[in-house]
C-alpha cells in the first residue's frame, strides 16, 4: 500500500469505485480489517505518540483500527486510494493529516492534540495546520448558500461579497464582504461564517463513530489502565462540544454576550455580530484585523511578550473566574488560531465563540478555595473542595479523593508553590481514577492546559497564571471594595486564615517525610528497612488522621 508499487491503468475515480464496491461486498468486513492493519503500519503509533504518553499507545492503535474499519465505504475508499498513491517515504504525520481530511470530528480532535507541547514537533506542526490550512469547500457553493439564506437582505443592505474564500475551519468557510450599515450611515467590512454543505452528513457519521468508539474503548478500560467511565465520558464530552459547532444560533447569542462582557476590558476586542445578516447557516460579524498571537509575539521584545501573556491570562481566565456573574461564561477553544493580536491598536482579538462553557458562582467559589488550600498544602481543605466539586459523593469516591490528594501533595516539591495548573493536574489525575466531575470543570481544565501551552510558546516560564489572577483580584478590589466580584464569602476567608496558621507545621511535616523516603537503588544508606517502616507508618497515620478530620468536617 504505497506509491512505489505498480498501479492499475484505471483512473483514480475508477479505482475508488472498485474499492468502494469491494468494501460493500461479502468480503467487505475482512477487507476493512486488512486495510485498517495496513493503515496502522503506515502510521506507527510509537512514532506519533511520544514516550511521555507511552501508556496511551495501545489505546491510540485500537482507536485508529476502529475508525478505519467502520468508516462508510463512500468516505473510506477515496482515503485508501490516496494513501496508496502517497510516496513510500511520506512522513507518518503527513499521512495522518491526509487521512482525517473531511472528517470534522477527527479534525477537531487533531486540533486539540496539536496544542500539547509534549508531542513530537513534526506531528504538532502537521496537526496545527488543521487550524488554518483546511481546504475542502467550493467558493461557488458557499456563495450559493449565502444567496439562498439571505435572499432579499443582500440587496437591502447593499452587500458585496468577495469571490474567494478567505479562510476555512473544521465546519465552516469564511468569506469577506462589505455592507451599508444604516445605523452608522456608512459602508463597513464584515465576514460571513458559512456552514459547509458536506458537513451535516459527515459530521453525523463522525459523531456516531465517536460514540461507538467511546463505548468500545470503555469496555476495555482495564487493559488501558483507566477507570470504567473515564474514556466514555471523555469522548462523550468531546462529542457534545463538537455538536455545538453546528449550532450557529447559539454561537450568535454567545457572541453578543461576549461582546458585552469584554467591552469594558481595555486591550481586548470581540467581533460584533451583524444580526440582520445572520441565519441558522450563516453568521455575519465585523471583520477584525490581526495575526495569530503566537506569530505576533515572535517579533516582540521579551518585556512585551510577558505583558501579552499576562493579558491573555486576564482575558481568558481572570475575567470569567473572578467575575461577579452568577454563571460565568468562558471561551472553551482558545487555541492560537482563535487569538489574534492587532498591532495597530495593541489589542487582543478573541475569535470563534462556538465552544463555550459556564461555571456557576458556587463552582467558582469552590475552585477558588481549592487553589488557596492547595497553595497552603492543606489536605483536609483540598479534599473538602474536591468532594464538593465532584458530581458523586459516594464513600468509594471519597476514599479515592483522599488517597489521591495525599499522594499529590506528597509529590509536590517544597520549593515550588502549587497553583492553578497544579490544581487542574490534580483534577485530571482524580478523573483518571474514576472521580466524576461536572462538564464545565473538565472543560475549564482543558482550557487551562491549552492556554498553558500558548503562554509557554509566547513567554516561556516567566509568566505565572497565579500572579496574574492575584493582581486582577487586587485591582478589582481597589476599584470596588464593596462588590469587586470575588466568589469567596467572609466565612471562606476565616477558614483560609485558620489554614494559614497551620501552614508552617504542614511544610515541616512534608519535609520530614521527604527525609524518610528511601534512597534511590544503589545508593549508600544505613537503616533502609527502618526508614521504610517509619515512612509507611507515617503515611498510614496521616491517612487515618486525615480520614477523621474529613469526617469531622462533614459532620460539622
Amino acid at each position: 500500500m504505497n506509491g512505489d508499487t505498480a498501479r492499475p491503468n484505471s483512473t483514480v475515480p475508477e479505482r475508488i469505485r472498485q474499492i468502494k464496491k469491494a468494501l460493500r461486498g461479502r468480503a467487505g468486513k475482512v477487507l476493512r480489517e486488512e486495510m485498517a492493519r495496513q493503515v496502522v503500519q503506515l502510521l506507527p503509533v510509537d512514532h506519533l505518540v511520544p514516550e511521555v504518553y507511552a501508556r496511551w499507545r495501545p489505546l491510540v492503535r485500537d482507536a485508529m483500527m476502529f475508525m478505519v474499519s467502520r468508516l462508510s465505504a463512500a468516505r473510506l475508499a477515496p482515503k485508501l486510494v490516496e494513501q496508496m498513491d502517497l510516496a513510500l517515504d511520506t512522513p507518518p504525520e503527513v499521512r495522518l493529516v491526509r487521512l482525517i481530511a473531511n472528517m470534522p470530528g477527527l479534525q477537531k480532535l487533531g486540533q486539540v492534540l496539536s496544542r500539547n507541547r509534549h508531542l513530537d514537533p513534526a506531528l504538532r506542526d502537521e496537526l496545527s495546520s488543521l487550524e488554518n490550512s483546511i481546504r475542502d469547500a467550493d467558493a461557488k457553493q458557499i456563495r450559493a448558500i449565502i444567496a439562498a439564506e439571505l435572499a432579499g437582505r443582500l440587496e437591502t443592505c447593499k452587500v458585496e461579497i468577495e469571490p474567494r474564500i478567505f479562510s476555512e475551519a473544521t465546519v465552516s468557510a469564511v468569506v469577506r464582504f462589505t455592507w451599508r450599515n444604516p445605523a452608522a450611515g456608512r459602508r463597513e467590512r464584515g465576514v460571513f461564517k458559512v456552514l459547509k454543505p458536506h458537513i451535516p452528513a459527515c459530521f453525523a457519521e463522525d459523531m456516531a463513530l465517536l460514540h461507538e468508539l467511546a463505548e468500545f474503548l470503555g469496555s476495555q478500560h482495564r487493559e488501558y489502565g483507566f477507570a470504567a467511565r473515564v474514556l466514555p465520558d471523555t469522548f462523550e464530552e468531546v462529542r457534545r462540544l463538537l455538536e455545538r459547532e453546528l449550532d450557529f444560533a447559539r454561537e450568535q447569542n454567545t457572541l453578543e454576550e461576549a461582546h458585552q462582557l469584554y467591552s469594558s476590558l481595555p486591550g481586548v476586542r470581540v467581533p460584533r455580530l451583524i444580526r440582520p445578516l445572520c441565519t441558522s447557516k450563516v453568521t455575519a460579524i465585523t471583520e477584525e484585523r490581526g495575526e495569530k498571537v503566537t506569530d505576533a509575539a515572535a517579533r516582540m521584545p521579551e518585556w512585551r511578550r510577558s505583558a501579552l501573556a499576562g493579558e491573555l491570562i486576564e482575558a481568558l481566565i481572570a475575567v470569567p473566574l473572578l467575575g461577579p456573574q452568577e454563571d460565568a461564561m468562558f471561551h472553551a477553544d482558545p487555541h492560537a488560531g482563535n487569538l489574534l493580536y492587532d498591532e495597530s491598536s495593541g489589542e487582543l482579538v478573541l475569535l470563534d465563540w462556538a465552544l463555550t462553557e459556564r461555571l456557576s458562582r458556587e463552582q467558582r467559589r469552590r475552585l477558588a478555595i481549592l487553589l488557596v488550600m492547595l497553595g497552603l498544602r492543606d489536605p483536609v481543605g483540598v479534599c473538602t473542595q474536591i468532594q464538593a466539586l465532584a458530581q458523586d459523593g459516594n464513600l468509594r469516591q471519597a476514599d479515592v479523593i483522599r488517597e489521591g490528594v495525599i499522594r499529590f501533595l506528597d509529590d509536590l516539591p517544597l520549593a515550588a508553590p502549587p497553583g492553578v495548573v497544579e490544581a487542574m493536574r490534580l483534577v485530571e489525575r482524580l478523573a483518571r481514577e474514576g472521580v466524576a466531575f461536572p462538564a464545565p470543570l473538565i472543560m475549564f481544565r482543558k482550557v487551562l492546559f491549552t492556554l498553558d501551552g500558548i503562554l509557554h510558546e509566547i513567554a516561556g516560564p516567566s509568566v505565572s497564571i497565579d500572579y496574574v489572577l492575584g493582581r486582577h483580584l487586587i485591582e478589582s478590589w481597589m476599584g470596588n471594595p464593596v462588590n469587586f466580584g470575588s466568589p469567596l464569602s467572609a466565612a471562606d476567608w476565616i477558614s483560609v486564615q485558620w489554614s494559614v496558621a497551620l501552614y508552617g507545621s504542614r511544610v515541616w511535616a512534608q519535609w520530614a517525610r521527604t527525609m524518610l523516603r528511601p534512597e534511590p537503588a544503589g545508593a549508600e544508606h544505613g537503616s533502609k528497612p527502618l526508614e521504610r517502616a517509619a515512612r509507611s507508618q507515617t503515611y498510614s497515620n496521616r491517612r487515618a488522621s486525615m480520614g477523621s478530620s474529613c469526617a469531622a468536617f462533614r459532620a460539622g
